[in-house]
């Protein structure tokens, strides 16, 4: 459907924008140590544009507008309702942090938070080479500034850098791969360029070196093997509420531009693409799975556990297209977009936990931090236990069930041709398992290295609890989110 109103498809992004300025007007005039005004300023936009978004979702309509630039359809709104969702929780839990850190000396964690979440909205609403790279730049830019948010740490500061120039580079290869598809096509509308690589119009040469470079610069984003490097580094530099913002959100996103991209724009050349993935993704669960083993530091286990968690998600965008299979693009494409979420959720609540034990002149970074967390709180160790288990795909959480509808998807996919591919999957799975099990078994085996009271906000706690008890609700009841994501992907395949 073509909306006659172009700007009716760009409401929640003018509505985001808006806001992100008008609140860092009014911060001007707030001093209050936690920043309450602006806070709550930015959590009730949330909320309201995160509303809009899911409104927007279940009318079921797909809206494109500004000559074909911008589109609006249901899997993109339910992307950018779960991303704001993902926002609010996170700055819950990174506010008491960053409050104690001197990270609050303005209200730059909420602007930028929001101009980072604005910049994922311009990528999810992207339907146009130039819109998606646009909103790429200003979600990156506007991460590298919160990364070095805390500007009197040298370590954030090293960080920062490093994901700068790391960060240039990949989107140089995005960029590249942009302007070699355009030159084989001639077009930078994701419609018009699938319609010249169908007809067989397109210089075959060219278009296959813009997708090597396109799926490079969108491994980068996503932390997959070999373009990796980054991931540990930043996520064990940045001060921890920003590396729970930087690897939560943006990943519904950076999923999003993949398929975007990929499935959308290029699926004539799927067999190209795919064998990439595949390579991307079989990498990734071998480096990720056999690095986090030798980390003791939680926050680089998590990085490299990012790492392998990413590269299975991949795998379902492998059988999406795969000819000869007994399952929809839509399918697969839908246990990719569950997984991704599902993570996401499972992500909020293991940095919440680990928010939560950090205090002034401490961060709970080390696995040996965690030592018998349930003789101080039960409550919070069961919480981290679950998303552990979770992360591992141990049933009945959340993880197990999104791990099993990508192996289903695979395993549908081409008549059984993936089905090594599978077996492998299964496998890195269970060396997975190790260093997640060690970290219950350290919470709930081990003596208490700290004796200090656990204490947190009521709002904190709250979110914490709802966040925990999600991970094991959508693991006991997975249909109702599975057959949404389902629904979604088939209103785009």
């Amino acid at each position: 459907m073509i909306d006659a109103v172009s700007w009716a498809t760009a409401t929640p992004e003018l509505l985001l924008l808006t806001m992100a300025c008008a609140i860092a007007l009014v911060d001007l005039f707030v001093d209050t140590p936690l920043r309450d005004t602006t806070f709550r300023l930015t959590q009730l936009t949330l909320a309201v544009v995160a509303a809009l978004e899911g409104y927007l979702a279940l009318s079921g309509q797909t809206l494109i507008g500004f000559g074909g630039m911008i589109i609006s359809d249901p899997m993109g709104a339910w992307m950018k309702c779960f991303a704001a969702l993902a926002l609010m929780a996170t700055l819950v839990y990174a506010r008491p942090y960053a409050g104690v850190r001197d990270m609050m000396r303005g209200g730059e964690l909420f602007t930028l938070s929001l101009f980072a979440l604005l910049g994922m909205f311009v990528m999810i609403s992207g339907h146009h080479f130039l819109v998606i790279y646009l909103g790429l730049e200003m979600l990156t830019l506007s991460s590298y500034a919160l990364v070095a948010l805390r500007r009197d740490d040298a370590r954030a500061t090293e960080a920062a850098m490093k994901y700068f120039v790391l960060g240039a580079l990949a989107s140089g290869f995005l960029l590249y791969g942009l302007s070699l598809v355009y030159g084989a096509t001639g077009s930078l509308g994701l419609a018009a360029v699938a319609k010249a690589v169908e007809a067989g119009v397109a210089q075959p040469q060219v278009l296959t070196l813009g997708v090597v470079f396109i799926v490079a610069g969108l491994a980068f984003k996503l932390g997959v093997v070999p373009f990796h490097m980054w991931v540990p580094d930043i996520y064990h530099g940045a001060p921890t509420a920003i590396t729970l913002l930087i690897g939560g959100a943006p990943k519904l996103a950076a999923f999003v531009i993949l398929v975007r991209l990929l499935a959308e724009g290029l699926p004539a050349v799927a067999r190209d693409w795919q064998q990439m993935l595949a390579f991307l993704a079989v990498a990734s669960l071998l480096v990720g799975n056999l690095a986090a083993v030798a980390q003791r530091n939680f926050k680089r286990m998590l990085a490299f556990s990012t790492i392998a968690q990413m590269g299975f998600m991949l795998l379902a965008l492998v059988g999406g297209m795969a000819e000869g299979g007994h399952a929809s693009p839509g399918d697969a494409y839908g246990a990719a977009m569950f997984y991704v979420v599902t993570y996401v959720l499972t992500t909020l609540a293991t940095f919440g936990v680990m928010l939560l034990l950090t205090r002034e002149g401490f961060e709970a970074e080390e696995i040996a931090d965690f030592a018998g967390l349930n003789q101080r709180s039960p409550l919070y160790a069961g919480v981290l236990a679950a998303c552990m288990f979770s992360l591992a795909g141990v049933p009945p959480l959340v993880g197990f069930y999104a791990k099993l509808a990508v192996l289903q998807a695979l395993l549908a996919a081409d008549g059984g041709q993936y089905v090594g591919l599978a077996v492998f999957a299964v496998l890195a799975s269970l060396v997975g398992a190790f260093y997640y099990l060690r970290v219950v078994k350290v919470m709930y085996f081990d003596a208490a290295t700290q004796t200090a009271p656990i204490q947190a906000p009521l709002q904190v706690r709250a979110v914490l609890s709802v966040n925990g008890a999600l991970v094991l609700i959508l693991g006991l009841m997975p249909g109702g989110l599975m057959a949404l994501c389902i629904q979604a992907m088939h209103t785009v395949f």
